[in-house]
């Protein structure tokens, strides 16, 4: 992978990526606040500003102006935020990349935050929680991060609670986007068929507006609250959705891949341990995965399934129990193998297409202020011994680090509770 990092006299940093092979340009433009970086009275802005930049512009007022704009060309565009970056990005025909980075440049820097159309907003974000909500297989994994997070803003949803959306204030907006939306916070990605020596001269000219100055930084994290612990949330749904997490690490944590390789043996393909046992042997899951989420200051490592009720209390005790057999007896240098050649041939699919190689780029340099290639980490990983594995794995399986979120019906905490503390 070829790409070239510059940082303007703003403070701007932009990273081009030409990938000749492609008839698609990505523009990605990474702002580095999210959820972690709001207060309980402003939880949930972060991502309705981001709603809000849609919303009309200087140059282009009008309601759907923008977006038609890019649909005139066959552009997809969309924006996303999480706990610690928001990010705007446009796919579009190579020919057109002009037409995508002054889109994205003007949505950032003159947006117009009208009051009707913020309050109008509020009803779009208010139904897009109750679609969230409506949603246990992914509302499942809000209840964990709750509970292993718990006051820290790792544990907020990103959507905030519907009272701050009914309530704040056009000024708060205002502020948050002078506060956080700096030249020195912005990055811009452009990845995909274009020229490296003109892309910098006009990534650097269309944001030149950009404000300088300082941003807010991220609050310290709180300790979190140790497990055993267990929350449940009482649902009326078709089946029963069950996360086992655990603490897991941070980014840059020397461990991190080892982790992301141990999750991988245990359930991120078909051959994996828990897809084999708890969907091709016992048929309790269509669905069971395992994940290691890793954020700049914390992670966790953890298990879903969606299966019967009836079969909740089996099920979370055949996970424990995979859980426990690679504390004790590690893992095969078969499957070992398979998870490492698995993440890195996954790799290699994903960073053909130029949407992918812009969040590939882009995402380490927001986070961590540095990029590792895939060449590096390919190596970093091939690293990793079976030895490595069953140490992580001591590690993460301990009672003190373990969590339960339940969706479903009929739900008491104490039944789960003790299957916990039998780790």
């Amino acid at each position: 992978m070829k790409f070239t990092k510059r940082t303007f006299e703003n403070g701007l940093r932009a990273i081009v990526a030409p990938m000749q092979s492609t008839e698609t340009v990505t523009v990605l433009v990474f702002v580095g606040t999210g959820a972690n970086y709001e207060t309980r009275e402003i939880n949930g802005l972060s991502h309705f500003l981001e709603h809000m930049f849609f919303k009309g512009t200087k140059n282009h007022p009008k309601p759907g102006e923008l977006d038609r704009m890019l649909d005139s060309v066959g552009a997809i565009h969309n924006a996303f935020t999480s706990r610690e970056e928001t990010g705007y990005w446009i796919k579009i025909d190579a020919k057109h990349f002009p037409l995508a980075l002054t889109f994205v440049s003007d949505i950032l820097q003159n947006a117009l935050l009208k009051e009707e159309e913020i309050n109008r907003e509020r009803g779009v974000i208010l139904e897009e929680m109750k679609m969230y909500w409506d949603d246990p297989r992914r509302y499942v994994w809000s209840l964990l991060e709750g509970l292993i997070y718990g006051d820290n803003s790792y544990g907020w949803d990103v959507l905030g609670p519907a009272r701050n959306i009914q309530k704040i204030k056009r000024s708060a907006f205002v502020n948050y986007w002078r506060s956080q939306y700096v030249a020195s916070n912005t990055i811009v990605v452009i990845a995909g068929n274009v020229s490296e020596s003109t892309t910098f001269s006009k990534v650097e000219s269309v944001f030149s507006g950009l404000r300088t100055g300082k941003y807010a930084k991220e609050p310290p994290m709180k300790k979190v609250i140790l497990g055993p612990r267990v929350r449940i949330f009482e649902k009326n749904t078709d089946q029963s959705h069950v996360v086992i997490g655990a603490l897991g690490y941070s980014l840059e944590h020397k461990d991190r891949l080892v982790a992301d390789v141990l999750s991988t043996i245990l359930g991120g393909y078909m051959s994996s341990r828990l897809w084999s046992d708890i969907r091709g042997k016992h048929g309790l899951a269509y669905h069971v995965h395992a994940e290691h989420q890793p954020y700049k200051h914390t992670g966790y490592f953890a298990a879903y399934a969606g299966v019967p009720h009836e079969r909740r209390e089996e099920t979370i005790r055949r996970i424990i129990g995979h859980l426990e057999k690679i504390k004790k007896s590690g893992v095969t240098k078969e499957e070992l193998s398979r998870a490492k050649e698995n993440i890195k041939g996954r790799m290699a699919i994903s960073l053909e297409s130029s949407d992918e190689v812009a969040t590939f780029l882009g995402t380490q340099e927001v986070l961590l202020g540095k990029i590792k290639t895939p060449d590096e980490l390919k190596k970093r990983i091939e690293k990793i011994t079976g030895e490595d594995i069953a140490r992580v794995a001591k590690s993460l399986f301990q009672k003190d680090k373990v969590y339960l979120a339940i969706i479903g019906p009929h739900l008491k905490e104490e039944a789960y509770d003790g299957i916990l503390r039998s780790i």
